[in-house]
């Protein structure tokens, strides 16, 4: 569960520090690839966090009342550097095993402090999880086995509230280079946005329920509900195409990984903002009262 949102991390780091490197002359690259090494040798699940709290949201980072409305760098020294703040609405963070912290807003020269991405264990010194409820969280507590869901690793989220979070230099992969933090976050939500089309293998099953309790209900060859179950594939479908050809039209980076196109990617991500919620309306009305 939830190894896409540190996907696209990992995936949009790779591209960015190669370009910080290219320009500063850091080394951020090689000590993001020894990263990669570790996350793929012990097999971790990489939390992404980008969404701070942001406060008052016509104000930069460096304008706000609060400093700590933006995750920020609070000092350094020789091992490494001390960041605090939060990131609001972590789905997966919990069960993650790692956290990849990053901006989340274009940065200015005022903003250097926060031009900030490293990576801490998800149980470092300073970390707090402030847990979100769910609509039927409570359900899988009750009697029977029909709403358990996934026991050991199914989706929550959280506020995280980071108190002096020590991240040692070798997990620091920006560090006040504040002109490239909007170049990551366009990269970022290039990938993500694109990874929404798993929302169609949600999409299958919906379909295919809708389908049995037609059968079930002794009407799967009326018109109207034909007419509902192929307007309802023809949804998901469109999903899962704008997702196959935004990666179908990826370009090579300097760094050698492929960015999936831009506009196919908002637009994947668009459908989704639309689609599941008429493909579920459609569910429903075929399913009348077993519903």
């Amino acid at each position: 569960f939830q190894r896409c949102v540190g996907m696209d991390a990992l995936n949009s780091l790779h591209s960015t520090t190669f370009e910080i490197d290219e320009k500063h002359k850091t080394n951020y690259h090689k000590r993001f690839l020894e990263f990669v090494k570790m996350v793929q040798k012990e097999n971790l699940v990489i939390g992404g966090a980008m969404t701070d709290p942001k406060g008052d949201r016509s104000k930069g980072p460096s304008e706000q009342d609060d400093p700590d409305l933006f995750t920020r760098v609070v000092a350094k020294d020789d091992k490494g550097i001390y960041v605090s703040g939060a990131k609001a609405h972590q789905t997966g963070c919990i069960n993650s095993h790692w956290i990849i912290l990053m901006p989340t807003v274009r940065l200015t020269e005022n903003d250097t402090d926060w031009a900030v991405v490293g990576a801490i264990p998800a149980d470092a010194k300073g970390v707090t999880y402030i847990y979100g409820r769910q609509s039927c969280d409570t359900r899988s507590m009750e009697e029977g086995t029909i709403d358990d869901g996934n026991a050991k690793y199914g989706g929550q989220e959280a506020l995280m509230i980071l108190d002096r979070v020590f991240i040692p230099w070798d997990k620091v992969f920006m560090h006040g280079e504040y002109e490239f933090a909007s170049m990551l976050i366009e990269r970022f939500t290039c990938y993500h946005r694109r990874s929404y089309v798993c929302k169609t293998g949600l999409g299958d099953v919906l379909i295919g329920a809708a389908a049995t309790i037609a059968d079930y209900n002794g009407i799967p060859n009326v018109s109207h509900i034909k007419d509902k179950l192929v307007e309802m594939t023809h949804l998901n479908e469109t999903i899962f195409a704008a997702g196959i050809a935004s990666s179908y039209l990826a370009h090579k980076m300097k760094s050698g990984v492929y960015l999936n196109e831009d506009m196919l990617a908002q637009v994947c991500k668009h459908n989704v903002t639309r689609f599941p919620y008429e493909i579920s309306r459609l569910a429903q009305d075929i399913a009348g009262g077993l519903v």
